[in-house]
């Protein structure tokens, strides 16, 4: 056994907003990967336009520095817990893990969740509490509080004795006691080189490169990432894959290349324990591996947690279909769908007895929303239903997932959450006051309940609650409560909406279309105050007689109407609804159009 010295592989690791993607910035400035004078973006790894809008990290990201002599493969994972398959995948490739917390929120539900898929791979950690330049920065307590995680997700020994590091990275300081003025990040590439270890390498055993990612070039076609075990990797090695089902298939490697910075260059060889990226290979998937024709042995699978969530997606069938996209046709949305499975492990796309509609399943309404609003800027128009959660039969029980949610607010709203969060079948677990005006409460909840709650929690706490979810498991189902109070306000007839018929209207409900849109049969405009749906006809203008009458003849002014983002449609939706999405609209329509066969199906639904 011998180690490849000069080569650490790592993953930086973290909740949502504590700093993960701007310190790997300050990483590659100090690095001497730019110019002195270069202009460089903020968040060069987030280069999704919709990582860029949100301000999170969506996709696993690689890339390389050099750090006297040694090249370090940073791995940027995402720190939402729906995106965790992500985070999995990304893990299957490393030695070690730089575990970011933010010096006053402390560890937080993707915390636990990261560190806990960490531990189980037996990945040494250095842990850098980050941002200590806030004014509410508890850097001790927050210090105390990771050990506690530690010794909660059974860490052994030498786990439990990990180096820490205190950092700034806006400024890109690192340093490693409180008391020392940091100048630079001397001191974190100083660890990662010497306490994280080197990728080990057996020359006796066989060539073997686990697929733990895949690319796609517009030149080389697809790409496969992963890494290399064992030996080095060259270019005239004859090669094959094995598959999910054990079968070697023969492949012919076109170009090898590894990361160089932000970019890949070619290369002949690549050193055992780099990261390799391989094209000319167009059928391999995620998991599986590529080793020497004579000695096919495979690799453990890239294993990640089941699905929780299902969501329908079926093509637009609307009166407006087709107006505003590009691509509308069935097979263009599941083979789009089928190239997002292939990329994202924790996603599955199931083929229903209806052509035109297939059940997509992941780990939340979040990345379910994500993956639609790409969609959506790529020209596809589509419809999508609520989402649903996954429930499983285990010894003639019925089970559903359950999750534990962590809620931060002021201490005034405590019995409104409590209330809200009770009716949907939740249990509080603990609370913590901290007497500085805010609590800490950590509910027990079915996965179901979170669906359609998380803008109602930001309207409860006016914006100033905060609420992570983490899954915990499978418990048998808690039973059925009702998910929305009010009805829809449908539109009846195909036409133009009118100022003075949604005027009119106002009084029934929240408007959610403005005046002069085109509306259709079955399409949903506004909120009824009521639980019930109505029926209405928003084409209606005012008859023009010769007769008037003195302060009759007022201007109709409607309310102004907020437009529903994607998120919100989403979960503003029942079970026989849907939400059209185009890339210039976004509309709620009823599953079912005409009104007459909406009448003829309730007798049926209600028996």
């Amino acid at each position: 056994m011998t180690d490849s010295s000069n080569i650490r592989n790592i993953a930086i690791i973290a909740h949502v907003d504590h700093g993960k993607t701007t310190l790997v910035d300050a990483m590659f400035r100090q690095s001497g990967l730019f110019r002195e004078d270069q202009e460089v973006e903020d968040r060069l790894m987030d280069s999704m336009d919709l990582e860029r809008e949100r301000g999170i990290t969506i996709s696993a990201k690689n890339c390389s520095v050099n750090w006297m002599g040694t090249r370090i493969n940073i791995l940027d994972t995402p720190g939402h817990a729906d995106f965790s398959g992500e985070v999995e995948r990304a893990l299957s490739m490393v030695d070690g893990a730089i575990l970011l917390v933010d010096a006053s929120e402390g560890p937080l539900p993707q915390t636990r969740f990261v560190l806990k898929k960490t531990l189980e791979a037996g990945l040494k950690v250095i842990v850098a509490i980050n941002k200590i330049d806030r004014a509410d920065a508890r850097p001790d307590e927050v210090l105390d509080e990771i050990y506690d995680l530690f010794i909660d997700l059974d860490a052994t020994d030498k786990q439990l004795d990990f180096p820490v590091l205190y950092a700034i990275g806006r400024d890109g300081i690192a340093q490693n006691t409180l008391e020392e003025k940091g100048t630079d990040l001397t001191p974190l590439f100083t660890k990662v080189v010497n306490d994280l270890p080197a990728p080990m390498i057996y020359p006796e055993k066989p060539l073997q490169i686990l697929i733990s990612d895949l690319g796609y070039s517009d030149y080389l076609g697809r790409l496969a990432i992963g890494r290399v075990y064992n030996r080095p990797l060259s270019t005239k090695t004859p090669l094959v894959y094995i598959n999910e089902e054990g079968k070697a298939i023969r492949i012919k490697v076109t170009k090898v290349q590894v990361y160089d910075g932000l970019s890949i260059s070619e290369t002949d060889i690549v050193q055992a324990g780099d990261i390799a990226v391989i094209s000319g290979i167009e059928e391999i998937q995620i998991g599986d591996t590529v080793c020497e024709m004579d000695h096919a042995v495979a690799l453990p699978r890239v294993t990640v947690d089941e699905p929780t969530v299902a969501m329908r997606f079926s093509i637009n069938t609307s009166p407006m279909a087709g107006k505003e996209g590009k691509i509308v046709q069935s097979s263009k949305i599941v083979e789009r769908l089928q190239k997002e499975a292939m990329k994202n492990v924790s996603m599955k796309v199931d083929l229903t007895d209806d052509r035109e509609s297939f059940m997509v399943k992941g780990r939340g309404e979040f990345q379910m929303a994500i993956l639609i609003e790409t969609m959506r800027r790529e020209g596809f128009e589509l419809c999508v239903g609520r989402p649903e959660v996954i429930f499983k039969e285990e010894n003639g029980v019925r089970t559903e997932p359950i999750e534990t949610v962590y809620v931060d607010c002021d201490d005034s709203f405590m019995g409104v959450i409590t209330e809200k969060l009770s009716l949907r079948k939740g249990k509080l677990i603990n609370l913590t006051n901290n007497g500085r005006g805010r609590v800490n409460m950590e509910f027990s909840i079915p996965s179901r309940s979170l669906i359609g709650y998380r803008d109602e929690f930001l309207t409860d706490t006016k914006g100033t609650g905060i609420m992570n979810s983490i899954f915990q498991g499978y418990e048998p189902y808690r039973g059925s409560f009702p998910t929305r109070y009010t009805g829809s306000i449908v539109c009846d007839r195909s036409g133009q909406s009118v100022p003075y018929a949604l005027f009119n209207l106002e009084p029934r409900g929240r408007m959610i279309i403005p005046p002069t849109v085109p509306v259709y049969e079955g399409m949903i405009i506004g909120e009824h105050n009521k639980e019930g749906d109505i029926n209405v006809n928003a084409c209606k203008e005012k008859k023009l007689s010769n007769m008037r009458a003195s302060g009759k003849d007022e201007n109709t002014v409607c309310s102004p109407v907020k437009p529903l983002t994607l998120e919100q449609a989403i979960n503003f939706i029942r079970e026989d609804e849907m939400v059209e999405i185009t890339p210039i609209s976004i509309r709620l329509r009823k599953a079912i159009l005409s009104q007459q066969k909406r009448y003829q199906m309730r007798p049926k639904k209600e028996a």
